[in-house]
């Protein structure tokens, strides 16, 4: 029998609590059916576009049932495989089609938010580049809330470069951001300037711990100084915040360190 946490975290801070649906060596269904009694909301990881490795339609009417029986939210991480901003046309449609077609998928879960990386693509990073690259997401982006989608039920997510070269096109398509702490850490990048300027359009925070430049540990592993940005952002944040770590262990001990200061949140 794998092993259960020892409390519900349920409303426990003042902003929700939740991890991914990674915890288990197992599937969807048996993940939430695991985590649900005691956390607010769980982190849907769909990090494959390739055919059989989404969940089926009968696995998000099961995930639907466990929602209502345990008042859960769910949030989606779409897939990691596709690129809206790629050189190649038949890419970009690719992470099109698959946008859409995880989000008609999963939209009885009623998710709070759809996280989205747009993975720079370009081999430099001179201004010319970097242009042709935001040109292609904005087209990209563009013929996605064409299709009726709201802008703002996506969230971009922060990662090796800086969030401001898609600032234009977070307003432009009123998109939402998800702040990943660790990845912002082991970039060099200052979370709390970045946390501080788009904290009013983040709904979702990812959480994890880093060290040696290494990321997605528990968050009992974060150096103090990057512990205390940790806890001074949750203090001033009422959205989701996404425990985003992929065992037992590792969330059971991010928990506890939540839970050690909570004093302090």
């Amino acid at each position: 029998m794998p092993p259960a946490l020892p409390k519900s975290y349920k409303g426990a801070f003042s902003f929700k609590i939740g991890t991914t649906s990674f915890i288990y060596p197992d599937g969807y269904v048996q993940n939430v059916k695991m985590l649900a009694p005691y956390l607010d909301e769980i982190e849907l990881l769909l990090f494959e576009s390739t055919p059989g490795s989404l969940p089926s339609i009968h696995e998000v009417k099961q995930l639907l049932s466990l929602a209502d029986e345990f008042d859960l939210t769910y949030n989606i991480h779409l897939p990691l495989d596709i690129s809206l901003g790629a050189p190649e046309r038949s890419i970009r449609q690719f992470a099109l089609d698959t946008v859409k077609q995880v989000m008609d998928l999963t939209a009885p879960l009623s998710p709070s938010t759809y996280t989205l990386h747009l993975p720079y693509d370009e081999a430099g990073v001179d201004n010319e580049q970097i242009k042709c690259w935001q040109n292609r997401l904005n087209t990209g982006i563009n013929k996605l809330v064409s299709t009726g989608i709201n802008g703002e039920m996506i969230s971009i997510e922060t990662l090796d470069y800086p969030l401001d070269w898609v600032e234009e096109i977070l307003t432009d398509f009123n998109l939402s951001v998800c702040i990943d702490v660790g990845h912002l850490m082991v970039y060099g990048f200052d979370p709390e300037t970045v946390f501080n300027k788009y904290k009013k359009r983040t709904p979702i925070l990812h959480l994890h711990g880093i060290a040696d430049h290494q990321d997605h540990l528990p968050l009992d592993r974060l150096p103090k100084a990057d512990a205390k940005t940790v806890i001074k952002m949750l203090k001033q944040f009422e959205g989701v915040v996404s425990l985003e770590v992929f065992s037992f262990d590792h969330l059971k001990a991010s928990l506890n360190f939540l839970e050690n200061n909570q004093e302090r949140l």
